[in-house]
């Protein structure tokens, strides 16, 4: 075959159109045609898999609501989950993935180290991302096409130390946190909320990820026998840390942030032990207002369980998300973050107005846990 000039040029235009740039499908925009492709990267496998699936559900619930109510424009929104396995190597694999194969934007992860190992590769290839992370390193990234769908640790535990040291007047506290990326954000937002309260911890003591003996942290805390133990760490550790702790003797009451607000956590720790733990989080109960009343509704229907934060806070993302990609007719890159950016949208875990470090939701309230479940305090 005679390769001619023309020819050439014609194959390299046919080539350019097929190219889309970065963060786009090829041919977004107002007169794109097909599915817009969404990619929901969490755990589905792995110790953290709990959080994945939740994330994945209530995203689910929200694009096939937007999907059945005639999608962006007339276009479907083709959802595709990634297991990330919880591990950050694995993330970012899949961010690259991401970005080779025409994704407009992610949802997840609810894994703060994967998703700060991803966050570089989605912003070279400017794809917005909706975190369900809580890490304040994800805020300080300044990344402007990450977002989160929930306040970072520094709310979370303002919030909670405010309540037990200003309004409870309990000083003599103890921490027992871990070294990853949640658990050490978790750990310094603490810690910094009682040095501007004037409080030193009894105690402080870290741990890895992945242990599961904490007998000899927890002995070392005995030994101060404080009124409060702050744990921070995800849901399952959480649990094995206060059933332990319980079994050592341990009388302190136990107190964090959303994990220790989870059927997982009391499951883990035994509802018993778990009895009383105090939670800050945006989200308490499914009875709040009318509106989570009718989310949690839906969602029993849709998947025979009760709804929890992490699912509320995933179909708040994913709502936000669709509301966007109308704006800009299924458009990514940096017109879809500038218009998640300017989304103000009343949802499920509060009023999401986001700020310049992509963070949405700015203060949680506080609940007890009470047969294995939490309530608003001011019901307790």
């Amino acid at each position: 075959m005679r390769f001619t000039r023309s020819t050439i040029a014609a194959a390299a235009l046919l080539a350019l159109a097929a190219c889309a740039p970065p963060g786009q499908q090829a041919g977004s925009g107002a007169t794109a045609t097909g599915p817009i492709k969404i990619a929901n990267v969490n755990a589905q496998s792995g110790q953290l898999s709990s959080l994945g699936q939740w994330e994945h559900k209530g995203v689910k619930l929200a694009i096939d609501e937007a999907n059945k109510a005639g999608g962006v424009h007339g276009r479907q929104i083709q959802l595709d989950l990634f297991d990330s396995q919880g591990d950050p190597t694995v993330g970012t694999n899949v961010a690259r993935k991401i970005a080779a194969e025409g994704y407009v934007a992610m949802l997840g992860t609810a894994e703060s180290a994967v998703t700060l190992a991803m966050a570089p590769i989605l912003k070279d290839a400017k794809i917005p991302n909706i975190t369900s992370g809580q890490s304040p390193k994800l805020a300080e990234l300044k990344s402007p096409f990450l977002f989160l769908n929930a306040p970072t640790s520094v709310t979370f535990d303002e919030t909670l130390a405010k309540y037990l040291v200003d309004d409870k007047g309990m000083k003599k506290i103890a921490l027992i946190s871990n070294n990853g990326a949640y658990g050490a954000g978790e750990h310094d937002a603490f810690l910094n909320s009682l040095k501007t309260r004037n409080v030193t911890p009894a105690a402080d003591e870290v741990v890895t990820p992945d242990q599961k003996d904490f007998n000899a942290n927890l002995a070392k805390i005995r030994e101060q026998d404080p009124e409060v133990l702050f744990i921070g760490a995800e849901e399952v550790q959480s649990g094995l840390i206060a059933k332990q702790a319980r079994e050592l003797g341990i009388k302190a009451v136990f107190a964090g942030g959303a994990p220790v607000g989870t059927d997982v956590y009391a499951t883990t720790a035994g509802v018993k032990n778990a009895e009383g733990t105090i939670v800050s989080s945006p989200y308490l109960s499914n009875e709040a207002t009318p509106e989570i009343k009718e989310f949690a509704a839906k969602y029993k229907a849709a998947y025979n369980e009760e709804a929890r934060m992490h699912v509320a806070k995933a179909y708040d993302g994913a709502s936000i998300l669709v509301e966007a990609l109308k704006q800009t007719r299924g458009e990514g890159g940096q017109k879809l973050a500038d218009a998640i950016r300017g989304v103000k949208r009343a949802g499920l875990l509060g009023t999401y107005t986001y700020d310049a470090n992509g963070v949405g939701i700015h203060e949680t309230k506080i609940g007890l846990v009470k047969d294995g479940k939490v309530v608003p305090e001011a019901a307790s």
